[in-house]
């Protein structure tokens, strides 16, 4: 069986981390949704997304396919429904589809499928970008008892303070100095050549993964995730750090998601909680206008390739796109459109020229590079974005 992930129609509420990539592309947890499908199918999948996006994630049909909303993280008990779909079929969540068969060349006709219901209560769906990171402590415990179960975790070093040892997993090539690690609310997942630093101090549940820093003195409480290549420092609270990013230093990040080639600037901070304690709202690409996200507590939203500043800050629900730049003294407004240029004194284009070049030079730090593809995205991401921007 061959089995292909769709965007779904959640999409537009995923922006700006979706300008760039695939839902399926997107890491919550451990793992990134399409790396938990694969895991749990025990296949490789392929993509149906934009058209701009299908040049580097292209659609693979053969003969016999199963669609998966990619919106929907996989269960044991879920993925063995899916696989077991037969020829015209399709799984229902409410109203949403799940997952559907379809054979190669056939047009979909929902109305002569056998229709199932899927009424089990593991249901984890990101559908807001606010999401990922809410939902982020119970990803990362799915996620640690997939990647976990029958292995044996690296020695926690004795110089380690570690509480619940069960719940704490370290891969091959890991270190881990000296150091406080709770995994009494949650797992702790350490992945192979991380590194932890002096005096880090980390609750669970908590996820570094593979080649992370965790940098010397820094608090990092629940429901956080350090991507791939990403180093942090200061004050990090319930945030997911998509992959190569970096906090490095002191500052607070909380309730937050940044993407991919994201650098937060020394003694940067944002609000997580307005000062009247009010339900945070946060720009919504679909609408145009805030939208409510019901949350007390809600950080800032950062898109692949935007960096900022020294001091800088941040309001209380910040929506930043793809490839901006953002410093200067002030709170810059609380949305912040891609390939934008400035701060609170106000903002220019940020050339696609000038992007790409200090992308290019951020890539080559970690021995990868902006490729045409690459490009091409960012193009289209500028283009489609100049709504947003006073140029």
């Amino acid at each position: 069986m061959n089995f292909i992930l769709f965007d779904g129609n959640v999409r537009n509420q995923l922006l700006p981390f979706t300008y760039t990539k695939p839902v399926a592309d997107l890491r919550i947890g451990i793992m990134t949704i399409r790396e938990k499908w694969e895991f749990v199918l025990g296949s490789t999948t392929s993509t149906v997304t934009e058209e701009y996006l299908s040049d580097k994630w292209p659609m693979i049909e053969l003969e016999e396919n199963v669609m998966i909303n990619a919106s929907y993280l996989p269960s044991d008990n879920l993925a063995e429904i899916i696989k077991n779909l037969s020829s015209k079929q399709v799984l229902f969540d409410g109203e949403e589809i799940i997952a559907f068969s379809v054979q190669e060349g056939e047009e979909v006709d929902f109305d002569t499928y056998e229709s199932i219901d899927y009424t089990a209560s593991d249901i984890l769906r990101i559908e807001h970008t606010w999401d990922i990171f809410a939902k982020n402590g119970e990803a990362i415990t799915r996620d640690f008892e997939m990647l976990t179960e029958d292995r044996d975790s690296e020695e926690i070093p004795a110089h380690v303070i570690a509480v619940n040892k069960e719940q704490i997993f370290i891969e091959e090539g890991a270190t881990v100095h000296y150091s406080h690690l709770n995994a009494t609310d949650g797992p702790i997942y350490i992945g192979k050549d991380a590194e932890i630093m002096e005096g880090a101090l980390i609750r669970g549940p908590f996820a570094i993964c593979d080649h992370g820093a965790v940098k010397m003195g820094t608090k990092i409480y629940s429901g956080t995730t350090i991507g791939p290549h990403c180093k942090v420092g200061g004050e990090v609270n319930n945030s997911v750090l998509m992959g190569y990013s970096s906090k490095g230093h002191d500052g607070f990040l909380g309730n937050s998601v940044l993407g991919e080639w994201c650098n937060i600037g020394a003694d940067s901070n944002n609000s997580n909680l307005k000062n009247n304690y009010a339900p945070v709202k946060l720009w919504d690409y679909e609408t145009g206008r805030f939208a409510n996200t019901g949350l007390q507590f809600c950080g800032l939203m950062m898109g692949d390739h935007s960096k900022c500043g020294i001091n800088t800050m941040f309001n209380t629900g910040t929506m930043v796109g793809v490839a901006t730049n953002i410093f200067g003294s002030g709170f810059p407004r609380n949305f912040v459109p891609s390939f934008s240029w400035g701060g609170a004194s106000g903002f220019v284009t940020h050339k696609t020229d000038k992007a790409y070049e200090t992308a290019k030079i951020a890539m080559a730090r970690r021995d990868l590079e902006l490729t045409e593809q690459d490009e091409a995205i960012l193009n289209h991401v500028f283009e489609e974005t100049k709504q947003y921007r006073r140029e």
